[in-house]
């Protein structure tokens, strides 16, 4: 059950300490900068947040305020390079909008330790498939999405959404994988990936800030460094385009893999 961590502000004081305010801008710019490109930084933000001694609800709220600025970052630069599908995305949005309420209302009333082993073959299912379909978001099949295939992506939207709201680590993956899947190329499914994550991100970094569940000087700290490594990784995505997308992405989900089973297994 959701309890608002109201001694935190205690053990660090009002402007916070300072060599944990270095270790957040650190890990936020290399968590901005890998999950514009790849998706992921999830995985990489919230355990450097978790570090800082924060309760896992309060640790969950202030990374989602900081994801929400690299995720702004990121949407804007693959829009204005006109890499994501802004004819689709209208119909998408509404159910990530609503997936994302749900997941944060479940967040706050259950335990998310079931979800570590979940995202490791999530994630193993995920690396694999890229491996093994080589032409998966290089060779565009895309079309337009209509029917069926619409209301399937609708549905998974939904349930990304969802999942986004509830703990988020690896959401940008996993929409990367779903655009590729419908046929986009990884550079737009991407730029795909990056608006709908900037609505999930935004959607809990509302409830969150009204709940008073954000600790505003680690957040505004590692949003600043977010959305510069956003900057920086979105602008190598545009240039180096699909090949690369997909071979950041299999280093990426490998290292991560590995991590969570280490930390998993409690060897870390």
């Amino acid at each position: 059950m959701y309890e608002k961590d109201e001694n935190y502000m205690d053990i660090f004081g009002h402007i916070g300490n300072i060599h944990y305010v270095i270790y957040v801008i650190i890990g936020g710019f290399f968590a901005g900068f890998v999950d514009a490109i790849a998706g992921g930084g999830g995985l990489i933000s919230l355990p450097v947040i978790l570090a800082t001694g924060m309760s896992p609800h309060l640790a969950i709220g202030t990374n989602k305020f900081s994801a929400t600025f690299g995720a702004l970052m990121s949407a804007g630069q693959f829009i204005r390079a006109r890499k994501a599908d802004l004819h689709l995305l209208p119909y998408l949005i509404p159910f990530t909008l609503v997936g994302a309420i749900i997941g944060c209302v479940f967040m706050l009333h259950l335990s998310s330790k079931w979800l570590n082993p979940i995202i490791i073959l999530t994630l193993l299912g995920t690396a694999a498939f890229v491996f093994f379909k080589p032409q998966l978001g290089v060779q565009v099949t895309a079309r337009e999405i209509k029917g069926r295939s619409l209301y399937k992506a609708m549905g998974i939207s939904f349930l990304l959404g969802l999942y986004d709201g509830f703990i988020g680590p690896g959401t940008g993956t996993f929409l990367i994988v779903f655009f590729a899947l419908l046929g986009y190329e990884f550079i737009f499914a991407a730029g795909n990936a990056k608006v709908l994550n900037l609505v999930s991100n935004l959607t809990s970094f509302i409830i969150f800030i009204a709940l008073g569940n954000v600790y505003y000087i680690y957040g505004i700290s590692m949003a600043i460094s977010l959305f510069l490594g956003a900057f920086l990784g979105a602008r190598l995505a545009i240039h180096k385009g699909n090949n690369f997308i997909r071979y950041v992405m299999l280093i990426v989900t490998c290292i991560l893999i590995c991590k969570l089973i280490l930390q998993y297994l409690h060897f870390i």
